[in-house]
């Protein structure tokens, strides 16, 4: 099952009540702390009342959708001591340390990064059994890797550790999406000279419709990304950077759908397909 499908009354409501974005367009992160503890107990209560099924177990997607909606199972799926490193430091932090973690669920969106479109498919595959949940921050140039592994069959966090972003697989994309999101100039030049799009038909609701964007029509076509910090999934081992990323925007039950595909020649970026 894919991020953006809701399948219980349970996770309905838990985003209701975290106000998903309805406009249709990517906004800027909450803060941690925006969040009343009010309501996060609330979340937290209603979703108790709905066990995780035994099949969420054998897709990573299914699995984190329950785990940052019910906070007695986040607190099961944890080992503890958990292991936390950074700075070269490493440091255990235990039950009465750990704060609920709700990743994306308060934005109303999340995104991914994809070698190609065929890489996508990894969602869908029921042998992964390591993952990685990152939460990229740009202002600090830092990136929280939440390390998962699926142990006798159940999904655990085993480990937390905090890394600069030029460690990253992905480091060379990042810096360049950071820029690129920030710097409407700088996105023009990173185009290619044609840039492919796909997108719904407004004449045939069930059709596509393929066209052409040119740097002179770009800023009718845009969408408006994410600048301050990220989300991405790692399934499976992480492999060595390529020379091409689908970068993912996709919306948690309000229809946002976004995909840009990016590939690098002689060093540098350019975007060469926009799918909405």
């Amino acid at each position: 099952m894919r991020l953006n499908i809701i399948v219980s009354v349970v996770l309905l409501a838990v985003l209701a009540s975290c106000g998903g974005n309805k406009s249709g367009q990517a906004t800027e992160e909450v803060p941690a702390d925006s969040l009343q503890n009010d309501s996060l107990r609330n979340d937290s209560l209603l979703a108790e009342d709905y066990p995780m099924p035994k099949a969420a177990d054998e897709l990573f997607d299914d699995f984190v959708y329950n785990f940052v909606v019910n906070h007695k199972l986040q607190m099961e799926r944890i080992h503890f001591p958990l292991l936390c490193q950074r700075d070269g430091k490493t440091q255990k932090l235990t039950k009465k340390e750990w704060k609920p973690e709700h990743f994306f669920m308060r934005q109303g969106y999340y995104t991914l990064l994809f070698d190609n479109e065929k890489h996508m498919e990894i969602v869908k595959d029921t042998s992964v059994n390591h993952a990685i949940v990152e939460k990229i921050h740009f202002d600090t140039q830092q990136i929280d890797q939440y390390v998962f592994d699926r142990k006798r069959g159940a999904w655990m966090l085993t480990l937390l550790r905090t890394i600069p972003i030029t460690r990253n697989i992905n480091a060379s994309f990042l810096t360049f999406y950071h820029q690129f999101a920030s710097d409407k100039a700088f996105q023009e030049k990173s185009l290619a000279s044609t840039v492919k799009f796909v997108g719904p038909d407004p004449d045939d609701d069930f059709n596509m419709m393929e066209g052409i964007i040119t740097p002179d029509t770009w800023e009718a076509f845009a969408p408006e990304l994410p600048k301050k910090m990220i989300y991405n999934i790692i399934y499976g081992k992480p492999i060595r950077e390529g020379d091409s990323k689908v970068f993912v925007l996709r919306g948690i039950a309000n229809g946002l759908e976004v995909e840009m595909t990016f590939k690098r020649k002689n060093g540098d970026w350019k975007l060469t397909k926009l799918t909405t």
